[in-house]
């Protein structure tokens, strides 16, 4: 998404992207709207037109009565009566005009929000649709930025063109028309030169100062990525003493924002104050000819005044088009900014008509699996084991081994480069990735949590499911007795991302988040990583109670977690470097054996170091 703002053929891609949202195939009632909104919109346009002629007749009345003060009585009645009749006939005109472009609102008004919630929510469903890199590679606060402004974009577009640019484009042709054909070809020949003039100097200099608009929107996105990921990151800024620093990234941001929005607003008065003085020079040779019509007889003073009358009323949108011209450039640019979010290819996307997995006892199988996140750097390079139905596999291996990207290609955020991953002998690729992911559960190593209560991050395993169905989740993780000791118990909000709890409350939290999900595979990426010694045994021996007659993958760092797995793949620089039972590698004295010897050391020493401390206190 670049900054750019879209060339015209890209704004009519744009339009066009957005039509159907205002004609939806199948809505019998927002089409009905639309044609109702129509009417309403000619009506008040027709209504608008007729009230300076209204004007006009009253105004030509009283003068004529002025004229005749000395005549007979039924001469001062029709002094009294025509004026009065004209003036609140004037009057019901005005009102039908405004109650048409209200009630125009009123009807279209569901059709603009329908409009403007289906196409958010297209691209909502789009952005979760794309694969994990697409993601990676955003900074979200310009993500939904660039969302948020697209929305509002689409609901001044509806607003603004289509029931004030376009009908003040035809009134502007009925009054030149009205004015040509009740008085003089000059009164039609200045206003509309006065209208082209003033179009193509508010083209030109708008144009010339879109480029401060972007200038504000990209400092605008920069400052509110970097507000979001320090605000994010607050327990990292404030272990390494960067207030200061952090506001001043923040600060640079907006003063960079200061210097666009500055520079954006004195190009705007130069541009208010052209288009003032274009209307001004049109209105006073208009009125001149007006006064000499007046003054030769050939026009009447309520001709005076409706000439007057019609220019004024048509001025006044005009000078309000300048604004609406600059917000719907925005607008479009903002459209086509969201918009082009669709135009991002999906990755990873299901095949025609894939089928749903048929999931039935849940083997699994890596088939000399090769995956790269960059051309340049293979992470996998040829993996190939079985995880068999009903049965405990590990995975285990030093950092960057390529551990946790076997669980990101099992969830098809990526798919493999080459060989193939099955389950029940389906290839995941060729089955929909919705029922894929319906049947995998897993308890990530970076637990996230919704900024929401505890029940509702663990229903989030299955949405819909009962109260009761938490609590036993709650249990089954051990997280119960926490939960219990609660003010709020379950309705406990637990804050952005769960800073509210322990990196191992939070990773209980995930753990009964999984298992109320029910899923035929289970996945523990690093389960227990931040899990207490004591905890952890207790952890494990829930995981070993529920992941019994499941097909689990563990995923781990600590080898005392996995030492009851059927069987341990140890993985080194991307290939299977060692494989067998527990005992089995021990014999063997190679990778994993060093591995537990090292861990032991440190186990061993923090025991020390836990006894050690007890004895001093």
């Amino acid at each position: 998404m670049g900054d750019n703002q879209p060339s015209a053929r890209a704004e009519f891609g744009v339009v066009k992207t957005f039509l159907p949202y205002l004609w939806p195939r199948g809505e019998f009632e927002l089409k009905t709207r639309v044609v109702i909104a129509l009417l309403f919109l000619v009506g008040a346009k027709i209504a608008n037109v007729y009230v300076p002629v209204l004007y006009k007749y009253a105004v030509d009345a009283l003068g004529g009565g002025k004229a005749g003060a000395g005549s007979a009585g039924a001469d001062t009645t029709s002094l009294i009566v025509v004026p009065v009749g004209m003036i609140v006939a004037y009057g019901l005109v005005r009102v039908l005009s405004s109650a048409f472009g209200e009630l125009r609102d009123a009807v279209f008004a569901k059709v603009a929000q329908r409009a403007i919630r289906t196409s958010a929510l297209g691209v909502f469903e789009h952005l979760h649709a794309l694969s994990l890199r697409f993601h990676l590679d955003r900074q979200m606060g310009g993500l939904s930025r660039a969302i948020e402004r697209g929305v509002k974009g689409i609901e001044f577009l509806l607003s603004f063109m289509l029931f004030n640019i376009l009908p003040t484009l035809l009134e502007i042709f009925m009054v030149s028309g009205i004015l040509w054909v009740l008085y003089d070809f000059w009164f039609a020949l200045i206003t509309f030169v006065t209208i082209v003039i003033y179009i193509a100097f508010t083209l030109i200099v708008t144009e010339w100062r879109m480029k401060f608009r972007r200038e504000m929107n990209q400092r605008d996105d920069e400052a509110n990525t970097k507000a979001i990921d320090s605000l994010i990151n607050y327990e990292t800024v404030k272990y390494f003493n960067n207030e200061d620093h952090e506001s001043r990234r923040y600060d640079n941001a907006l003063r960079g924002y200061e210097t666009a929005a500055v520079k954006s607003q004195e190009s705007l008065s130069k541009l208010n104050i052209g288009q003032g003085a274009i209307i001004a020079v049109g209105l006073v040779l208009n009125m001149l000819l007006a006064a000499k019509g007046v003054q030769d007889g050939n026009m009447t003073v309520g001709d005076f005044v409706l000439v007057n009358t019609y220019l004024l009323q048509l001025y006044m949108p005009l000078n309000f088009l300048g604004f609406v011209y600059r917000q719907i450039k925005q607008s479009l640019t903002d459209m086509e900014r969201m918009f082009s979010l669709l135009d991002v290819e999906k990755e990873v996307e299901d095949k025609i008509g894939a089928p749903a997995l048929a999931c039935g006892e849940a083997a699994i199988r890596f088939e000399d699996v090769k995956f790269a996140y960059n051309p340049d750097r293979q992470i996998l390079k040829g993996v190939s084991f079985d995880v068999p139905a009903g049965k405990t596999v590990a995975v285990v291996g030093p950092s960057g081994a390529g551990k946790s990207t076997l669980t990101r290609l099992m969830f098809r955020f990526y798919d493999v480069s080459s060989g193939r991953i099955t389950i029940d002998g389906q290839d995941i690729r060729d089955v929909s990735q919705t029922s894929l992911r319906r049947s995998i559960g897993i308890v990530p190593q970076d637990t996230v949590l919704f900024n929401d209560t505890i029940a509702y991050n663990i229903a989030y395993g299955r949405p819909g499911a009962d109260e009761e169905e938490i609590t036993n989740a709650a249990k089954l993780a051990s997280i119960d007795g926490f939960i219990a000791g609660l003010p709020q118990g379950f309705k406990t909000m637990v804050g952005e991302r769960g800073l509210k709890l322990s990196g191992g409350e939070k990773q209980r939290v995930s753990i009964a988040r999984m298992l109320l999900k029910r899923p035929k595979v289970m996945i523990f990426d690093e389960a227990t990583s931040a899990l207490d010694t004591r905890t952890e045994k207790d952890i494990q021996q829930a995981l070993r109670d529920v992941s019994r007659g499941h097909t689990t993958l563990v995923i781990a760092h600590r080898l005392s977690t996995v030492i009851d797995a059927d069987e341990i793949i140890v993985l080194r620089d991307g290939q299977v470097a060692e494989r067998g039972r527990h005992q089995d590698l021990l014999a063997q004295d190679g990778l994993y054996a060093e591995m537990w010897a090292q861990q032991q050391e440190i186990r061993e020493a923090e025991e020390i170091l836990a006894h050690a401390g007890e004895a001093t206190t």
